[in-house]
């Protein structure tokens, strides 16, 4: 059973992620030839200010 883990930053709406599920999991099944009811998706929404690149906040201005 596939399951995925996504990490996305806050602000996606609902039909957003709808969309999103939907297209992973078609692809998941075509490509693993199982059923839809085998894939599992998590979204996990994380603020800004949880995340970092390169030691900045994604909160934070962004150097040039």
């Amino acid at each position: 059973m596939p399951t995925f883990h996504v990490e996305l930053f806050e602000g996606r709406t609902v039909e957003q992620k709808r969309a999103f599920v939907e297209a992973i999991t078609r692809v998941t099944c075509e490509t693993l030839q199982c059923g839809p009811e085998s894939v599992d998706i998590i979204i996990t929404d994380v603020k800004r200010e949880n995340w970092a690149t390169a030691g900045v906040l994604w909160s934070d201005p962004r150097p040039a």
